[in-house]
């Protein structure tokens, strides 16, 4: 596990999450042209509007859902 902050609405966090994970994050945010900052942001967004409580869980699933989907160069959604 690997404790980071990230910027979320203009302030900093701290996430913790797998190596593979933050990797993975890196990854689709250059996929998408985009920080990983902003796709934290985005996904703290749809867990907050889902009532989901945990944001690294949130990524997680975030991250495998994109990975299964096979999203390549998708938006974010």
């Amino acid at each position: 596990m690997k404790k980071r902050s990230v910027v979320i609405a203009g302030h900093a966090t701290s996430l913790t999450l797998e190596e593979p994970f933050w990797q993975a994050l890196k990854e689709i945010a250059l996929a998408e042209g985009t920080t990983v900052s902003a796709l934290v942001e985005a996904i703290d967004a749809q867990r907050t509007e889902a009532g989901e409580a945990n944001l690294s869980s949130a990524v997680r699933v975030w991250v495998f859902r994109w990975v299964k989907e096979g999203r390549g160069a998708a938006t974010v959604q």
